[in-house]
């Protein structure tokens, strides 16, 4: 956990410091909470980039698997590195974001234009992993395609059946072009049933996993363990930079 490795908020502040105030207001996440004038929006929430920069740079990785919407927060990592090494030399190795060919977005059920998030009002439009899985077989069947009719990987003219096609390829590990060859002919409620039924499989799979871990009890001893490796690897790294940047004398 990130509160466990104090080394996280203590090179946050750093790259907080290195961060552009402009680079932050471009980061979507804050600039989408702007633009609909929410209210409640906080210092938090603008330097959170900065502090997700430190989590991923205090460990050195090569590559970083994110969605497509975290590209971004990587290219920002990856400039706070380069600012950070080149003023005052070699000390982060400059990741790569690492984007899954298929899946790396989901879109929302009930509104196929936005992507799938756990802060949306509906739930109809939302799986959650802990969802009951014929529940989220059901959201599959009721999610919204369009009157075209027919069976094809669109997603600017087509956006509800494209988005039932990448679930379903990404669940299965069929490709996209195979599945919308298999449909050809067939209807929409064809690729739903499908498509609820893998995700239920999915589900169904995934809870009874979660389940075992949690009986077996074992999670309170390998987040101590996580923590201790953790915290050598972050705390040798965050002792570099202070000496770096003239924190440590």
């Amino acid at each position: 956990m990130q509160s466990d490795v104090p080394a996280h908020a203590q090179l946050g502040w750093i790259m907080t410091c290195l961060s552009g105030y402009g680079e932050l207001q471009r980061m979507t996440q804050f600039k989408d909470k702007m633009a609909k004038q929410e209210t409640g929006i906080t210092a938090g929430l603008f330097t959170y980039p900065s502090l997700m920069a430190a989590d991923i740079l205090l460990y050195d990785p090569e590559y970083v698997p994110v969605g497509q919407d975290q590209q971004q927060h990587v290219e920002l990592t990856r400039d706070l590195a380069e600012r950070f090494n080149k003023r005052y030399s070699d000390t982060f190795t400059i990741p790569e974001p690492l984007v899954t060919k298929v899946g790396a977005k989901i879109y929302d059920l009930q509104n196929p234009t936005k992507k799938m998030s756990k802060s949306e009002s509906s739930p109809k439009g939302v799986i959650d992993l802990l969802d009951d899985p014929k529940s989220a077989r059901n959201k599959i069947k009721g999610a919204v395609t369009d009157s075209l009719g027919h069976v094809a990987f669109d997603p600017e003219n087509q956006p509800g059946v494209s988005n039932l096609l990448t679930i379903l390829s990404a669940l299965s590990g069929e490709s996209i072009d195979s599945i919308v060859a298999r449909y050809e002919g067939k209807g929409y409620g064809d690729l739903k049933e499908e498509t609820g039924q893998a995700v239920h499989d999915f589900l169904t799979a995934l809870q009874a996993k979660y389940k075992e871990i949690l009986a077996e009890g074992k999670v309170d001893a390998i987040l101590k363990e996580g923590a201790e490796r953790a915290s050598r690897i972050a705390n040798k790294k965050i002792s570099k930079v202070y000496r770096k940047v003239g924190l440590s004398l």
